[in-house]
């Protein structure tokens, strides 16, 4: 029967967190980084892939995003619903294993067909990564330091990103695009073991003189009655969306946007370092946008536990005006001929689109009761990730094909990144307006 209990106020936590809860944090953070390794390095790789599996860019799109985005996107709310009442450290390692077998399973890809197989099974196994570390990170942490802790599992994103840019372009170039697959897939299996073995729930092991919550037996719908009417959380899942949407759908086509427009610049500057265009390119999006995000995703949980303190507004006026300051950069970026100067630029829109981390991810924690929040976790991934990863690479690689048969290749891509960067401008939007209603919308 259906628990239709009204939910219980959320304990008081102790300000201390231990050593424990900050060697499980650094293990989740180690856990996000592999699984964004395991996403990404297919970017640095695109070009490759497409030449050697012989697709077009609304394929590569659908690889990159709307074939691991099919299970990621559906499964993460039944997993966060069953970790409720089960042990979050267990779905994490089996969920780990999982997606690193099916990346070790990509370097064997010899068609379409085959390598958007093993892209659905990574997206079905990192679906049970997320939410369960949202909801074990907030059940360690006090209210006043969530946000920081949250943008520092969140730092798994740029981390992963650059790893995978840096190390998937310098395999590439010296052993082949598959075997970069090989080498992402294998720590995985590792780490998968040691969180099993060595993590125990929050929930078996509460602060000192607080009471173990009980275990969640509400339905899932009854977690959307939390969340029907808490407008600040809608507004920022959509805005997330979006800039997922711009965020994904540009990431699949820097290395070949670089590769086609600036194909010259970019074989004169590897060459002056001594790398192939794969490798160089993966290094210099590892500095520039994996270390803007990395500052942005940082900075975003310092700059929300700091001013939300006195005023939880923060929360989301610092990604709407983030957001909105990073869209005449992105402009400038695709249209200036230069190309050490274009590769620059790429720090600052991926350290301003990076600030929401910290302070969204901590709204989504506080505006549900504490036995809610893998699953309200796991709504805010669903909404982001079916419109950002299900539809950003698609729609902007079909766009890509349109414009590249009126245009030519070059002016083809150059005009899809032009045109689709404008979503953010929706996106800066929806989080101002999400201002309105934060304060009250937060429970705990």
């Amino acid at each position: 029967m259906t628990d239709r209990a009204a939910p219980q106020a959320a304990p008081e936590v102790s300000a201390r967190v231990s050593w424990h809860h900050r060697y499980v944090l650094t293990l989740l953070l180690l856990a996000y980084t592999l699984s964004f390794l395991d996403r990404q390095i297919v970017n640095i790789l695109a070009e490759s892939i497409k030449a050697d599996l012989h697709i077009s860019n609304t394929q590569l799109g659908i690889l990159t995003g709307l074939a691991f985005a099919v299970f990621y996107t559906v499964l993460g709310i039944p997993i966060a619903h069953f970790s409720e009442r089960r042990s979050r450290p267990l779905v994490i390692a089996a969920s780990m294993a999982l997606w690193s077998a099916f990346t070790i399973l990509s370097g064997k890809a010899t068609s379409f067909a085959v390598m958007a197989f093993a892209r659905l099974g990574i997206g079905f196994g990192e679906a049970g990564c997320n939410p369960c570390a949202h909801s074990m990170i907030a059940d360690m942490m006090p209210p006043e330091k969530r946000a920081s802790a949250l943008a520092t599992y969140s730092l798994g994103l740029p981390i992963g990103s650059m790893l995978g840019l840096a190390l998937g372009g310098l395999i590439a170039d010296a052993y082949g695009w598959r075997a970069a697959f090989f080498i992402a897939g294998a720590p995985g299996i590792v780490l998968a073991a040691i969180i099993a073995l060595t993590v125990r729930d929050p929930r078996k092991a509460p602060h000192a003189g607080e009471a173990p919550p009980a275990p969640n037996k509400r339905a899932f719908r009854q977690t959307l009655q939390e969340l029907r009417g808490k407008r600040s959380f809608w507004l920022a899942a959509f805005a997330t969306g979006l800039l997922a949407f711009v965020g994904y759908g540009h990431g699949v086509f820097f290395a070949p946007f670089f590769l086609r427009v600036h194909g010259e610049g970019v074989a004169a500057l590897a060459h002056a370092f001594g790398l192939g265009p794969q490798g160089f390119l993966g290094l210099a999006g590892a500095f520039t946008s994996g270390l803007g995000s990395f500052i942005g995703t940082w900075l975003g949980g310092v700059l929300a536990d700091r001013f939300g303190k006195n005023d939880r507004r923060a929360y989301m006026a610092i990604p709407a005006i983030a957001a909105l300051a990073s869209v005449p950069v992105i402009l400038t970026m695709y249209c200036v001929g230069n190309t050490a100067l274009a590769l620059g630029l790429m720090l600052i829109p991926q350290l301003l689109n990076a600030l929401w981390y910290g302070p969204v991810y901590a709204t989504v924690q506080s505006v549900v009761s504490p036995t809610s929040r893998a699953t309200a976790a796991a709504i805010l991934f669903f909404v982001m990730n079916l419109i950002g990863l299900g539809l950003g690479p698609m729609c902007v690689g079909a766009l890509n094909d349109v414009l590249a048969a009126a245009f030519g290749e070059v002016e083809g891509i150059r005009l899809a990144l032009l045109l689709s960067a404008l979503v953010i401008l929706i996106t800066a939007a929806l989080f101002w307006h999400a201002r309105d209603t934060v304060r009250s919308d937060i429970v705990s």
